[in-house]
């Protein structure tokens, strides 16, 4: 698939707020600063369709955007670091948790690993919520470029073997790098895939009349 098109719609508080549509949609999550606006970015080829910030918890709204009129991409406010009260995380929280449960056009959702960390508790948690929720789920392992290659695979095996442990089994695994455009084609094309197949033009049947000039 070819990203020709990447159009923001709108950015909703929560699911009321978020406009209807029939289009699939895939969402993406993480933990605050896992680097889901620069993979956002790489995946449709953009340099500011998601704004990137060094301040973790940055995106507090549910932000949608249309591809190639499409499908539409979802970015989930990010858990973990977000500097809100308890009253103000339990909203953050119960927002994000309606629209994975109800948005009836929700495809699927990318849960954002950072490659250099060692499982954490909190994100196999979500992992965990998603698959009680019986909610599609596949892992993404970002920043591979910032540690060695033994240093990603060892932290990746880590995580996957923990979520043997929980028993936890996500759809699809990827590892990306917005820096070196790793795992961009992987993760497009899988996209792609899951999108319903267009219908193609039907020519009108030649008709043979030949047995008209036998008579």
């Amino acid at each position: 698939m070819k990203i020709e098109s990447a159009t923001f719609i709108a950015s909703a508080v929560d699911l009321e707020a978020c406009p209807p549509s029939s289009m699939p949609e895939f969402a993406f999550v993480g933990r605050s600063n896992v680097g889901k606006s620069s993979l956002i970015n790489l995946l449709t080829n953009t340099k500011q369709l998601a704004k990137t910030s060094g301040t973790p918890g940055k995106t507090k709204l549910i932000n949608l955007f249309r591809i190639n009129n499409s499908w539409t991409l979802v970015d989930l406010p990010g858990y973990g670091y977000a500097k809100l009260s308890k009253k103000q995380q339990g909203e953050f929280n119960l927002h994000v948790s309606e629209y994975l449960n109800v948005r009836e056009n929700l495809k699927h959702i990318f849960l954002l690993i950072d490659s250099q960390l060692e499982p954490l508790d909190g994100d196999l948690a979500f992992a965990e919520w998603l698959q009680q929720c019986e909610l599609p789920y596949s892992i993404i392992f970002t920043k591979t470029d910032r540690s060695s290659d033994t240093a990603v695979k060892n932290h990746a095996s880590q995580f996957l073997e923990a979520c043997d442990e929980w028993g936890l089994q996500p759809t699809k695994v990827f590892y990306c790098s917005a820096k070196t455009k790793r795992g961009r084609a992987p993760i497009v094309q899988w996209i792609d895939g899951q999108l319903p197949k267009k219908k193609k033009d039907k020519k009108s049947p030649t008709i043979n009349v030949g047995w008209m000039k036998k008579r």
